[in-house]
């Protein structure tokens, strides 16, 4: 064989008349990235829907058996939800919730905003209340509020932690005093260090205002559970800070009313 016939047979592979590979069409790759996407968002909408009805539910319950005017912001935190949903319990829920009324027996003091951050909520197996694991909770008590439960002008002291009151004596004189906000057992807090900080006050007026802050304020109207660990004073009222485990939330009378949105449930975890 000549050398070069060698040559040319090795070559001949590589001759620019063969076909070359065959290239997708425009239209292929539109439908190949639009499977791709239904493949990635379909779930996630199937999922936000579950997340929104399940915020729903559970605000509706919470609204219910807490007696708000109006109704919860629910945040339900961690995706997938319907995996959640399947294993009957909701990793972590945040609550806010506004204008919780006072006890309609022994509690004198409204709240005025609730912030809930909810660790592992389940449902009880009759439906008609929540457990969660642990719970912690942030309570706004206006100076209105406490200023009606204590029968005084309350507002912000000067000193951290501490509130004053104004009182008109029957002389017209005004006299100012202060106490420090602490907490007690049994989710109470306590008004200490009672002093006149300014005017005039006769010992009996003295003794009197004094009697009216030594009795501690009770806090009825939170869910079964939370502990007061802390109390503040801020412009717009005082900081009640709580925490505990094993937190339950009752719907309406402890009952579950069925109707077609599910009643009271507290959502489908």
């Amino acid at each position: 064989m000549h050398p070069y016939d060698y040559a040319d047979t090795t070559f001949a592979a590589y001759e620019p008349g063969d076909a070359p590979p065959p290239r997708r069409s425009p239209r292929q790759v539109v439908i190949a990235v639009g499977a791709l996407l239904a493949l990635i968002l379909v779930p996630i909408a199937v999922d936000r829907f579950a997340t929104a009805r399940v915020e729903s539910r559970t605000a509706k319950a919470f609204q219910e058996g807490m007696h708000t005017p109006s109704t919860p912001e629910v945040h339900v935190r961690g995706f997938p939800v319907l995996t959640q949903l399947a294993a009957g319990t909701l990793r972590h829920v945040d609550i806010t919730a506004h204008g919780i009324p006072a006890s309609d027996t022994t509690g004198p003091l409204p709240v005025s905003e609730l912030s809930l951050r909810l660790t592992e909520l389940r449902k009880s197996d009759d439906d008609t209340e929540a457990l969660a694991r642990s719970a912690e909770a942030t309570a706004l008590l206006s100076y209105a509020d406490v200023s009606d439960a204590l029968g005084l002008e309350i507002s912000r002291g000067t000193r951290p932690g501490q509130v004053r009151a104004s009182v008109l004596l029957p002389t017209g004189d005004d006299v100012t005093v202060a106490a420090t906000v602490s907490v007690l057992s049994g989710n109470r807090i306590a008004f200490k260090d009672f002093q006149v900080t300014g005017g005039p006050l006769p010992e009996v007026g003295r003794l009197a205002l004094g009697k009216v802050f030594e009795q501690p304020i009770r806090l009825r109207n939170i869910p079964q559970g939370l502990r007061l660990r802390s109390v503040t004073t801020t412009e717009s009222g005082l900081i009640a800070r709580l925490s505990g485990q094993s937190v339950t939330f009752r719907s309406a009378d402890g009952s579950r009313g069925d109707s077609a949105e599910g009643g009271s449930s507290y959502g489908d975890a």
